[in-house]
């Protein structure tokens, strides 16, 4: 998407976010360019709240929701330009994107109206923030083998099981849980979409120490936690279709922006190179052209598959995250060898107080976890197999 492709009111809208975030990122708020993100975030969590809440007031937020819930209905192309514009200024990551780029619009698609007066505010302005129970010790990618249960006690729902690699938790104040409310049930079936409180007596949350040092991954323990009957989204027993929803809006215009923010961390591995010597190894300068190629790849598929009229494209959020995974994993290692003997030595950053490794190694070791969060590749590559290609289904023990 370029200038000389947006349409005068897409360009003034472009116009509009670049001037807003050039006035505002000021200030305290300039200190806080380029903080976060995928392991990174522990980096100014409680500043960066603020500035969410600061976009919220100026109505940044939700752009695409209708406007009777807070959005500002605005369309695909307006959405993706915001998120270009928002990753080019360097503002920070966002803390509040599980509740609005994957709850938000799921409830709008699934919810009833009860519950989007409810939650769509909080989410809205910022003064709830969320977490995803989804994955388990045994379903990590394979949603369908979940046995966190819930039992339908009254009017409350009782929650027991656990969940893990449940990112920011511990900072959040509601989970959207998926549990099996049909005793016998097997696989896709049974399975009910429930969002529960965080803070009761019910739910256990224990920091996962990662690689990096860093803790942002969880597991959640649920023992006899209890929700309204109310709080499901969708019929009971069909919690499948919701989350499935979800996942798709997981992996929406976001994206674009991740892209960019890939690109200044590839433009900043080109100038690595380029100042220590090593750019002139063909090996590596091949590598640095490879990983250039493939984000134009990533780009191309993006703007392919987001359009308003392919948004239902078979296979495509699977292969989106097939692409940017890969990718990035593959850029983690070139960066160890752009820096050759020093990556091996232990370099506190010097952005964030405490941190043991610079921003290359760190890199270098969350990326590790790039093709099994949000969907392994295998299961990603089962997906497009047996949904899209029709191909014989992975035998099941």
């Amino acid at each position: 998407m370029t200038d000389q492709s947006l349409s005068p009111a897409d360009s003034a809208f472009a116009a509009e976010v670049r001037e807003w975030l050039a006035q505002n990122l000021t200030g305290e708020f300039a200190k806080l360019k380029g903080l976060g993100g995928p392991g990174r975030e522990h980096e100014a969590f409680a500043e960066r709240l603020e500035w969410d809440r600061h976009l919220a007031a100026a109505g940044w937020t939700c752009l695409g929701w209708p406007v009777e819930y807070g959005g500002r209905d605005a369309s695909m192309e307006q959405q993706v330009l915001f998120h270009l514009e928002y990753a080019r200024s360097g503002a920070p990551a966002r803390v509040s994107h599980i509740g609005e780029e994957l709850l938000g619009p799921t409830l709008l698609a699934f919810g009833t109206e009860e519950q989007k007066q409810r939650f769509l505010p909080g989410i809205k302005n910022v003064t709830e923030l969320w977490c995803q129970g989804y994955s388990e010790p045994g379903a990590g990618s394979d949603l369908a083998g979940v046995t966190t249960n819930a039992k339908l006690d009254g009017d409350k729902w009782v929650v027991n099981g656990q969940k893990v690699w449940t990112s920011l938790a511990h900072l959040s104040d509601w989970c959207f849980v998926i549990a099996r409310t049909e005793p016998g049930s097997a696989r896709h079936n049974g399975l009910s979409y429930l969002l529960v409180p965080m803070d009761q007596p019910g739910v256990e949350v224990r920091p996962i120490i990662q690689l990096t040092g860093t803790s942002e991954f969880n597991e959640v323990f649920f023992t006899d936690a209890v929700t309204d009957a109310s709080l499901i989204v969708g019929a009971p027993g069909q919690g499948w279709r919701t989350a499935m929803g979800t996942l798709a809006f997981e992996r929406g215009v976001a994206t674009l922006g991740q892209q960019v923010q890939f690109a200044g961390e590839l433009a900043a591995l080109v100038a690595l190179a380029e100042s220590n010597g090593s750019a002139t190894d063909p090996v590596i300068r091949e590598k640095l052209s490879r990983a250039w190629v493939g984000l134009q790849v990533m780009r191309a598929h993006a703007m392919r598959t987001l359009g308003e009229g392919n948004r239902e494209i078979a296979g495509a959020p699977s292969v989106a995250k097939l692409l940017w995974a890969r990718w990035h994993r593959d850029l983690g290692e070139l960066a160890m060898e752009v820096q050759g003997g020093p990556s091996l030595l232990a370099a506190p950053s010097v952005t964030s107080e405490g941190d043991q490794f610079d921003e290359w190694q760190r890199m270098f070791l969350f990326t590790r976890a790039d093709t099994i969060y949000g969907g392994s590749d295998e299961i990603q590559r089962n997906i497009i197999s047996e949904r899209v290609l029709g191909l014989p289904r992975e035998a099941r023990p």
